[in-house]
């Protein structure tokens, strides 16, 4: 997967709390998930996606998704605003 699609992004949102809210507000054109986020923090955000009919696409890393989006710690869902 292409770490490319934050750059094209109008606008990130970081974190699964913060992508809850605006997957469940409609506001989500597509989630990053990175495999090797826990599954146990990852499945909600996850499950809301797919019943709001948002792609998911899959990251190789927490590191390297948290570096695309210009933070310094790993993110494990990134939800991504065209």
């Amino acid at each position: 997967m292409s770490y490319e699609k934050v750059n094209q992004a109008k606008k990130i949102i970081v974190g699964t709390k913060q992508t809850v809210k605006a997957l469940k507000a409609g506001n989500v054109d597509e989630l990053l998930v990175a495999e090797d986020a826990d599954p146990n923090v990852t499945g909600k955000v996850i499950a809301i996606a797919e019943e709001f009919n948002v792609p998911v696409t899959y990251t190789e890393s927490k590191k390297q998704l948290g570096k695309a989006c210009g933070i310094e710690v790993g993110a494990a869902a990134v939800a991504l605003i065209y």
